[in-house]
């Protein structure tokens, strides 16, 4: 994978400079600077800080095909159905089916 055409993918999804990047993401901007001009690789910190301030996971970053980012809300629902029994989780899945059935 090409991962400065990724990144920049990701940048022109957000309509964001590298200036932008490097704000939003907490890295320097002499780091954005030199994937801009030097076309330098980031290191594999410095991609979890640019993921992290995209609000993606480092598998949706290397993901081949569609992408799907989390939203805050479908983060909330994964983080509570993480802790969830199995009984309440196939409880929850009956619901939203039968929301979903109805609409």
């Amino acid at each position: 994978m090409d991962v400065l055409a990724r990144v920049r993918q990701l940048m022109k999804a957000r309509n964001w400079s590298y200036y932008k990047m490097a704000k939003e993401c907490g890295i320097p901007e002499a780091t954005a600077y030199n994937m801009e001009n030097r076309n330098t690789v980031p290191s594999m910190p410095t991609l979890e800080l640019i993921c992290n301030g995209m609000g993606i996971t480092l598998a949706q970053f290397f993901a081949e095909g569609e992408m799907v980012e989390l939203t805050p809300e479908l983060k909330e629902l994964f983080d509570v159905w993480v802790d969830l029994s199995p009984r309440s989780k196939k409880a929850l899945l009956e619901m939203v089916n039968s929301i979903k059935a109805e609409q």
